[in-house]
């Protein structure tokens, strides 16, 4: 149990390591008029909410999908996201 809790949040927190929200709530942070803690607050409810409807809805498609097949098609869209990703810093360079 304790190595499924760490596996999923290693994956999670990685995986949010620089990505725009990241750089949203970087944004948002340096706003003098809006206080630091109500940024993390916000973001991070957030955060929650989002998970809470992946949760959800991840509960739901393995009630009718193969949560085997779930893992395959969830790695492929990560390496088509992937070469997408290279491909335009390709023709950017």
């Amino acid at each position: 149990m304790l190595r499924s809790l760490l596996t999923i949040f290693s994956t999670v927190f990685l995986a949010e390591l620089g990505d725009k929200t990241q750089f949203a709530v970087l944004l948002f942070a340096t706003r003098p008029d809006i206080p630091r803690l109500w940024v993390a607050i916000a973001a991070s409810l957030a955060l929650v909410l989002a998970t809470v409807l992946a949760v959800v809805v991840g509960a739901r498609l393995a009630s009718w999908i193969n949560p085997r097949y779930l893992e395959g098609l969830a790695g492929m869209g990560f390496i088509v996201i992937g070469i997408f990703m290279l491909v335009s810093f390709i023709r950017q360079s």
